[in-house]
């Protein structure tokens, strides 16, 4: 447990300082070191925590959480929890000051303009990710896929499109 315990203070460390515009830019890194790497779950298992993260209440790091709580139990949570938010907290605060301290300066800008599109890319590799292991079956893709389109292009509320597929799932139509 101890030994567990010491790899998601590591993993969630390291993740935290990658977390460029957000946990979501972490996912696939995540998915790769509890699934392949260490073999702590199946990708399934995984795509569920973020789905679960996701559907609940609260910030989307919560996935990191339920992740840790998965591994070593309610230490792994606390475990993982602190090392997502630490480092990410301390470097955040320190950034924050300079980079107000340098608001002015067109290096900064030109920082900015290049980091902007990274974080885009990250959070879209981690949505492929997902739902590559999500997609188990060709229905769940067409439910993958109807989603991201209703998503993309309407104005219904998420929370409407996840009822909808739980009640799909829970119908067994998935």
């Amino acid at each position: 447990m101890r030994t567990h315990l010491a790899w998601l203070a590591l993993i969630f460390g390291q993740l935290s300082l990658l977390a460029v515009g957000g946990v979501n830019a972490t996912v696939p890194e995540m998915q790769r070191q509890v699934v392949d790497v260490r073999g702590w779950m199946s990708a399934r298992d995984f795509a569920a925590l973020y789905a679960l993260a996701q559907a609940a209440p609260g910030p989307n790091m919560l996935v990191s959480t339920l992740v840790g709580r998965n591994v070593a139990g309610i230490a792994g949570a606390a475990v993982a929890t602190l090392a997502m938010v630490g480092p990410s907290s301390v470097l955040t605060w320190i950034s924050a000051s300079a980079w107000h301290r340098f608001r002015a300066r067109p290096w900064r800008r030109r920082m900015q303009a290049g980091i902007t599109p990274v974080t885009v890319g990250l959070v879209a590799a981690a949505a492929a990710l997902l739902a590559a292991s999500t997609a188990v079956t060709w229905r769940a893709g067409l439910l993958t896929f109807v989603v991201a389109a209703a998503v993309l292009g309407t104005r219904v509320h998420p929370l409407l499109l996840l009822a909808a597929g739980g009640l799909l799932g829970l119908a067994g139509a998935l």
